[in-house]
């Protein structure tokens, strides 16, 4: 059934059973996975994942149900069950639907020529990358992955007090891991790629970089233990972010789990640290003209110069605190509840190269990977100890590669100690937001070694 149709006659059914507001929540998603192996075709998958979600409000009280089938037969249901749902959900918050803005900012998130490239033209890539990183050393013993996924999805969300948005986007990611040997010595590196643009892929550079990376591990050995100055390369600031940014939502504020509770205006980091969400960069994978509520979004700095200036709000969490949403509204899937999220959150590059971080360092150790993020870090309080390799350097230069450590400190007070912010931005896999941060020079942390 065509979709407007289908919301009209999905609102009479609600209106008809004493819903006084309404809201239709639609997803549609194409997924194309494929992986190579040793020249031939490993995996292989294509998949449609897509529903709608029926969400309405009686006295006060919000009721939620939802369907993959899309059609006449579903819109009883969908109401009986929503109607039964009905303040199932233990809060005390009174929750109502959003109007619509009057404007939304258009953005092009969708790349026709990418919908363009057949499985064949996928598969030959892989198949090319695959013998490029075999190419580019004997000490290439396997490339242990060699994965591609595209991905298209559309969004509309419509509802009874005026709302109608719509939006869709696709992308393409490739990942490539490969091993290396010298004697007994195994190390391994792995490189992520997303881009709307196939034609970006550049498989021998891609080769190139990974191989290289993987390289230079061998030999590695552990450091004394001891406070080092220590340089996080961006993969591995921005993973370690990725860690924390939970402290910045409203809802973890409010439910007492984040330490930033109560410093808006506060310092909590260095001048050198400023952290924007921006929506709105057609560049990045996790960009959106409206949030899972349906509000327009705006770019966003959330610590400016080291003073926290906002938390990421929906519509529920800004209302107990006085304050606009911010567009932070989001859903796991069209069967979730309203959460919140980031977009695309960043710690603001600086001016000076990953080298020159390198330069000026009479002796540092540079995080080039951190290792048991979701075990070894308290989200809460900003504690880790995680395991990391990276390198070791002296009088400026990297002298050798360093492994079997660990690093441990505090993501809140580290913000607080960074000396240099590089400007080689990197931005982790989208998962729940696209998480980035150029390579991160800091004072001193704790590592154990030998």
């Amino acid at each position: 059934m065509e979709m407007t149709a289908f919301k009209e006659r999905l609102f009479k059914a609600g209106s008809k059973a004493g819903f006084e507001e309404m809201e239709l929540y639609y997803v549609n998603g194409e997924k194309f996975s494929t992986k190579v192996y040793e020249n031939e075709v490993d995996s292989y998958t294509v998949a449609n994942d897509g529903g709608l979600s029926f969400r309405g409000l009686i006295d006060g009280q919000m009721g939620y149900a939802y369907t993959e089938k899309i059609d006449e037969t579903s819109i009883d249901l969908l109401v009986q069950e929503a109607k039964e749902n009905l303040g199932i959900l233990d809060t005390e918050d009174r929750e109502d639907l959003f109007e619509g803005s009057s404007s939304y900012p258009q953005l092009d998130l969708y790349a026709e020529k990418l919908e363009q490239i057949t499985p064949q033209e996928k598969i030959a890539f892989l198949k090319k990358l695959e013998k490029a990183c075999k190419d580019q050393s004997e000490k290439v013993s396997s490339v242990n992955y060699c994965m591609l996924q595209s991905f298209a999805s559309e969004k509309r969300i419509a509802n009874s007090k005026g709302l109608d948005v719509q939006n869709k986007g696709n992308a393409v990611y490739v990942f490539v891991s490969v091993v290396v040997k010298e004697k007994e010595d195994i190390k391994s590196a792995q490189t992520l790629k997303v881009s709307r643009d196939f034609s970006k892929f550049d498989a021998g550079k891609i080769a190139e970089e990974v191989v290289a990376e993987a390289l230079s591990y061998l030999g590695a050995e552990p450091v004394k233990s001891g406070q080092y100055p220590v340089i996080l390369k961006n993969k591995a600031a921005a993973s370690l972010f990725q860690t924390f940014v939970g402290s910045f939502s409203a809802e973890n504020i409010q439910k007492g789990k984040s330490r930033l509770a109560g410093k808006i205006g506060e310092k909590v980091a260095g001048e050198n640290i400023t952290v924007i969400d921006n929506p709105h960069d057609e560049k990045r994978f996790s960009s959106r003209s409206f949030d899972s509520e349906g509000v327009p979004t705006k770019p966003l700095n959330v610590i400016e110069n080291g003073v926290l200036q906002t938390f990421l709000h929906n519509r529920k969490t800004a209302k107990k605190d006085g304050v606009s949403p911010t567009g932070h509204a989001s859903k796991a899937s069209y069967k979730g509840t309203i959460g919140i999220s980031p977009s695309n959150m960043t710690i603001k590059a600086g001016k000076k190269s990953y080298d020159d971080l390198i330069s000026e360092s009479q002796e540092a150790v540079v995080i080039t990977d951190l290792q048991g993020l979701h075990s070894g870090a308290n989200p809460i309080s900003g504690d880790f100890s995680l395991a990391a390799h990276g390198y070791l350097v002296k009088a400026g230069k990297i002298v050798r590669p360093v492994n079997q450590i660990t690093v441990a400190g505090n993501f809140f007070t580290l913000l607080q100690q960074v000396e240099e912010v590089g400007n080689d931005l990197e931005i982790e896999l989208p998962s729940g937001g696209s998480i980035g941060s150029p390579s991160l020079k800091v004072a001193n942390l704790s590592i154990g070694g030998k």
